[in-house]
């Protein structure tokens, strides 16, 4: 870049020299010392802004390559101006002779004019060539981004796709579960229905261990059915699930513990409850949630009278809702097998359930957009966490 500028240098040392000649020669032929300072001053300030101008050439936004463009303009300035002294010289209607003073004056106007316009017209193309650039970059840009838009447009149809599918499956598999669900009840009931019957009939021939075979089945299919039950509940959380609505969680806690009543009754359990919030949600799944939550508190309570606490805190931008109790507690490595569809961490005999409680309430607790989580040492009890979204109180009318 500084060596293009040279073009605009070398004009100044040229003028510098041009100045410098001319004042030698004028005091040479017995010219006047001051006039002749005078006029290198006047021309040799023009060649001084020429070298300045070369040197400030490298760091304007003028490109390099029209810094020759800047020096033409100049001597094009030059040349206008020796012409027209020439054309004055040779005009016979005025006899006015030019000192050279006064030539040196017009040559260094015409070469800062011609200076002048060069720089204008440099930086106008370098201004345009950016804005040329500009626009190839911004239709490169654009270019991307139509392509990112196809590419964005082709997996929004292909979710969409997916999602169609998702659907077609869910359905599917509702229907499937309903249809398993009638099929496998209907056996069951009659397997009852029919062990019921032989031993009303039969009752007085059947000795004692017949009659505690009959009650083991008995009971067998009644549990089945039970689970077929909350199976087919686990599977409709989200399809046959309320639209979301501002609930209010004491209300629906209140009738969860109405639910629950006998149970709390038989056991002699001490329910505690802070004020609960209002949330966003499905009051029949929230009202199951608490349900399974206070129930399996009360399972697990061990020989000690069942103490469940309910709590409510606001974390971030949602409310966490504890369910604690001081029962028997949960071992850390066994914390996440309690969420899954029928793994039990007890056999039946010790504690009754399906093993489907609580992998509900995870599942209620992701389709409000939450999390369900526990806390727990072995003998220290255990608190259930769930995150919900807050519902902002209507202004006072």
């Amino acid at each position: 870049m500084v060596s293009r500028s040279r073009y605009v240098h070398v004009l100044g040392v040229l003028i510098i020299a041009v100045a410098a000649a001319q004042s030698l020669l004028k005091v040479a032929g017995g010219g006047s010392s001051l006039e002749a300072l005078i006029d290198f001053v006047l021309l040799g300030l023009t060649g001084v802004l020429f070298l300045y101008v070369g040197s400030w050439l490298s760091e304007s936004e003028i490109e390099p390559d029209l810094y020759r463009r800047v020096a033409m303009w100049s001597l094009a300035g030059v040349g206008v101006m020796l012409a027209f002294l020439v054309l004055r010289a040779l005009h016979p209607g005025i006899p006015t002779e030019f000192t050279f003073g006064t030539r040196a004056v017009a040559l260094a106007i015409g070469s800062v004019a011609g200076l002048g316009i060069g720089i204008h017209e440099s930086r106008a193309i370098s201004r345009e060539r950016e804005i040329e650039q500009r626009n190839d970059a911004l239709e490169r840009v654009q270019d991307r981004l139509e392509e990112r838009n196809d590419e964005l447009r082709e997996t929004q149809q292909e979710l969409e796709a997916t999602v169609r599918e998702l659907e077609a499956s869910n359905e599917r598999l509702e229907q499937f579960a309903s249809a398993a669900s009638h099929d496998l009840q209907e056996p069951l009931r009659m397997i009852s229905s029919y062990l019921r019957l032989l031993e009303e009939r039969y009752g007085d021939e059947l000795d004692a261990d017949a009659e505690e075979f009959i009650e083991f089945a008995v009971d067998g299919a009644d549990r089945m059915q039970v689970m077929v039950d909350d199976l087919l509940e686990y599977s409709r959380v989200e399809t046959r699930g309320d639209p979301f609505e501002p609930v209010d969680l004491d209300a629906v806690l209140d009738d969860a513990l109405t639910d629950l009543g006998v149970r709390i009754e038989e056991t002699d359990a001490e329910i505690t409850t802070e004020e609960l919030p209002r949330v966003a949600g499905d009051r029949s799944q929230l009202r199951q949630l608490f349900q399974n939550l206070v129930s399996n508190a009360l399972e697990y309570s061990g020989d000690e009278r069942p103490r469940v606490h309910v709590s409510a805190e606001r974390v971030g931008d949602r409310w966490e809702i504890a369910v604690r109790d001081e029962g028997i507690g949960i071992d850390p490595e066994d914390q996440d097998r309690i969420f899954e569809v029928f793994d039990r961490l007890h056999t039946q005999a010790d504690h009754e359930g399906t093993g489907i409680g609580l992998a509900l309430c995870q599942r209620i607790a992701e389709r409000h957009d939450g999390t369900l989580e526990v806390d727990s040492e072995p003998g220290e009890g255990a608190t259930f966490s769930v995150l919900l979204r807050p519902v902002e109180e209507a202004p006072a009318e």
